[in-house]
């Protein structure tokens, strides 16, 4: 059930039902000379929706950017800046509880989120112990590849799949944007591991073509519906325990 595609009185009834809503967050930043610049939110959207299918839970509109400001050397990268992030999750949480949303469960598909979106979480709960929130909510932030996920990634990449540029991802999103495949040539076949980065600049010189300890040439369609599938029951698994704690 996608939030957009309803209309405000489909919204009303569900919330006699349910007060659970789930949010893709990701980012808009270069994967590497094969993978999409929107491959975090559309990893991170695809799983989501999945989710949702198979709940009947809301899913609400994809948070597309993130913070990414060490992609900025890659040509169509977009950043937020760690604040404007905070704000923008803030916003969204409490426009939505106003209605009577309570439990909001972000899946991420990407890193640079986690440090703005959790401090966000902290606003909001602060907020609420000061007097300055009538409702409380609980939020949580999960990356879309869970245990189960991991454990498939291992078994199909391993030491290939890297930390930037992965072969899961690209995979994913190879599987839910099929149309928009891209065939390159990666010299080398696996890109150096990491070593760390700062500002874009430096995260340019360090890995020239975008990837970190990655071969995503390795990566398929095939692989990206395995991974689809399993990251719907972990996500969907931990979407209903959050529920209920």
């Amino acid at each position: 059930m996608q939030l957009a595609l309803c209309t405000w009185q489909e919204v009303q009834d569900y919330l006699h039902r349910q007060t659970g809503l789930i949010i893709p967050i990701g980012s808009v930043e270069q994967h590497g000379p094969n993978g999409l610049i929107g491959t975090d939110h559309l990893t991170a959207e695809c799983v989501a929706r999945g989710v949702g299918e198979r709940l009947g839970c809301l899913v609400a509109p994809t948070l597309a950017y993130g913070m990414s400001q060490h992609h900025l050397g890659f040509t169509g990268s977009a950043t937020l800046k760690p604040s404007t992030l905070m704000l923008v999750v803030r916003d969204v949480v409490q426009s939505l509880s106003v209605h009577g949303f309570r439990r909001f469960f972000f899946i991420n598909g990407h890193g640079g989120n986690i440090a703005s979106v959790t401090a966000a979480f902290d606003e909001l709960y602060a907020m609420r112990s000061l007097g300055e929130a009538a409702e409380p909510v609980r939020c949580r932030l999960a990356f879309w590849a869970g245990r189960r996920t991991r454990a498939l990634t291992n078994d199909l990449y391993g030491e290939s799949e890297g930390g930037h540029a992965t072969c899961s991802e690209v995979s994913l999103a190879q599987y839910y944007q099929p149309q928009a495949i891209k065939q390159a040539q990666l010299s080398p076949h696996l890109a150096p591991a990491s070593s760390g980065f700062f500002d874009a600049a430096d995260y340019r010189t360090r890995y020239p073509d975008g990837r970190i300890g990655s071969a995503p040439s390795l990566s398929s369609p095939e692989d990206g519906k395995r991974l689809f599938e399993t990251a719907v029951e972990d996500m969907a698994e931990a979407y209903q325990a959050f529920l209920q704690d």
